[in-house]
């Protein structure tokens, strides 16, 4: 999944990582975070813990995920680089690379 900050505003720090679902779906977890789902323009989860909004959608095959177009580095945790670059890039080329849009 895609995974954008929006804790600084509307552009934050972002990756591409694997992700699970409860039953519901309402609520996604990330590494140690728990992401509740919520209604918003800027940001649609938010961490049950720390009150951090996010945005999060499935990455896109063009690689423009940031939700406002912006020329950021989107980093790419290692563990789903491989998967990434082959099935949703169509870029077997680029696994190694842990930025996805440059």
């Amino acid at each position: 999944m895609y995974i954008e900050s929006k804790a600084d505003g509307l552009s934050g720090p972002a990756r591409i990582g694997r992700v699970s679902f409860s039953k519901t779906g309402q609520t996604i977890y990330y590494g140690q975070r728990t992401l509740q789902r919520i209604q918003g323009y800027k940001a649609n989860h938010v961490d049950v813990d720390t009150g951090e909004e996010f945005w999060i959608s499935g990455p896109r095959r063009d690689g423009q995920d940031r939700l406002y177009g912006e020329a950021k580095p989107v980093e790419i945790d290692a563990d789903v680089r491989e998967e990434y670059w082959r099935d949703i890039r169509g870029r077997p080329e680029r696994v190694g690379d842990g930025i996805a849009n440059r």
